[in-house]
């Protein structure tokens, strides 16, 4: 091989060398961008399952190779109303999922890639009858079970070991009664006080459990507690994220128009208070789930038979003020449920039940704006409830 030939040749190679990363960089460049992901509980019947998504810096959803992941236990193959059907630990390992129809809690461990696995001895019985809603912080847990009219409707607690295991805490379950209809169960953020709503019949009576949370993860009822709800229907609910002193419920059943989100001040032993002139109107009917920005500044609330999402600005007393509501953008046959935004508080993620799909808004401060792109289709077969972003 002559002089030139030689450079020729290893420019050549050179060339390629260098364009194969660049091609491989192109072919990759959509799971490059990957910055999370989110999960659904799909609740399908027999063995559950959990619809998976990778998660772009615009929003946008692409389904997880893979998805839906088989994750133990058995859906009930119907949605069912409650906040906080999935949960993840803080440190990204697990992702914790109600399994309704078989009564139990499933724990599933996230791969780099998002992919799903269920822990050894996963699913975990749940302690009652027809889980709903997680709380979790730090390694503690607790489960609101709804029961089966009669009996195992109650709250639970465990912890989670390193391995992903639950194990039950003794003494830890406060029984409720067959028709407290608990829809959520949450903590602050410091894990201090837990709060559950119990919704009750669509014409009342409806109450607020609020606990202090003991050193040993045992609840301790606040005086007073259960405390009447300000309207009937309290939802789901929130504690600020900047402001554990904070606490926000949403009151589904006052009927048309007349929704509403009650704002209280949590003493330490779990005392509520209302802020201001709680409950706020949304104007707007059945505000059945909310959240709130991770900066603790905007509310946001669910109204599932008219299918928008009310606004509000959080202010600094903690009282709240209504900046209008929000329509999607196919809002026919859509029931939109359960909600959550990202971790940066850029992109609200909501459940379409009845369409079976997930709308994505993106927040500009207390407005929002839904994305061109969205819905996007859930598998087929999914009857969900519940939903993780990371």
């Amino acid at each position: 091989m002559g002089f030139h030939q030689g450079i020729v040749a290893l420019f050549g190679l050179i060339t390629i060398a260098m364009a194969g990363p660049a091609s491989m960089a192109r072919g990759t460049t959509a799971q490059s961008l990957a910055i999370g992901r989110v999960y659904i509980n799909a609740n399908t019947a027999r063995e559950n399952t959990i619809a998976a998504f990778d998660r772009y810096a615009d929003g946008t959803l692409t389904p997880l190779p893979g998805s839906p992941f088989a994750a133990g236990g058995a859906g009930t193959g119907e949605t069912i109303g409650s906040q906080d059907a999935l949960r993840v630990t803080s440190d990204g390992h697990f992702l914790l999922a109600v399994a309704a129809g078989s009564n139990e809690i499933s724990v599933l461990r996230i791969a780099d890639d998002g992919a799903l696995t269920p822990v050894s001895g996963s699913p975990f019985p749940s302690g009652g009858f027809l889980p709903v809603s997680i709380a979790l912080h730090d390694n503690l847990v607790y489960v609101a079970n709804r029961g089966n009219g009669t009996s195992g409707s109650n709250y639970t607690g465990f912890t989670i070991d390193a391995d992903g295991k639950l194990h039950a805490l003794d003494d830890s379950t406060v029984p409720l009664s067959a028709t407290a209809n608990p829809g959520a169960v949450f903590f602050n953020a410091t894990g201090s006080n837990l709060v559950g709503t119990q919704v009750g019949p669509d014409d009342g009576p409806s109450f607020i459990d609020s606990f202090a949370v003991g050193h040993d993860g045992m609840l301790i009822p606040a005086p007073g507690s259960p405390f009447p709800a300000q309207a009937i229907g309290p939802f789901s609910g929130a504690f600020r994220p900047n402001d554990s002193e904070q606490l926000y419920v949403v009151n589904a059943h006052a009927g048309p128009n007349d929704g509403s989100t009650s704002a209280y001040a949590v003493d330490s032993d779990g005392s509520l208070r209302a802020i201001g002139a709680s409950p706020y109107p949304n104007r707007q009917t059945a505000p059945c789930w909310m959240d709130i920005t991770p900066d603790g500044r905007y509310l946001f609330t669910i109204n599932t038979p008219v299918s928008s999402v009310s606004r509000y600005e959080i202010l600094a007393d903690g009282s709240l003020d209504l900046l209008g509501s929000t329509t999607f953008n196919d809002p026919t046959g859509l029931r939109p449920i359960d909600a959550h935004f990202d971790p940066a508080g850029e992109h609200l993620y909501v459940i379409g039940a009845d369409a079976g799909v997930v709308s994505i808004l993106t927040v500009d401060g207390g407005n929002l704006t839904e994305l061109p792109t969205s819905p996007v289709a859930l598998p087929e077969g999914t009857t969900p409830f519940g939903i993780a972003v990371t």
